[in-house]
């Protein structure tokens, strides 16, 4: 996956909220493999994934309908935004103990 931005966290939370809470953490976890996918993808071939665009979370989560962005005093929205981060602490702490394991 592509470095992760501001935009993407956002992008991928507003994403989030369309969904009911309880299909939200696979949903974030699908974005984030699509995102990977379409970064190895790119890489390879030389052009974006036709689904899932250039390897950024951003792309993968516009592929969905987005909500538009709430304040941050929303506590939705605010829920979202951690769900998205702390799937992707889980998602590179994964990477780096495959990484060690080879």
């Amino acid at each position: 996956m592509r470095p992760v931005l501001h935009g993407d966290v956002t992008a991928a939370a507003r994403a989030l909220l369309m969904v009911p809470e309880s299909a939200r953490e696979a949903l974030c976890h699908r974005m984030i493999e699509e995102a990977d996918f379409a970064d190895r993808y790119a890489k390879r071939l030389g052009r974006p994934h036709r689904l899932w665009g250039n390897g950024t979370l951003m792309a993968a989560a516009r592929a969905r309908p987005l909500a538009d962005e709430p304040a941050l005093g929303e506590a939705r929205y605010c829920r979202c935004l951690e769900q998205v981060f702390r799937a992707l602490l889980d998602w590179r702490a994964a990477r780096q103990t495959a990484a060690r394991r080879r």
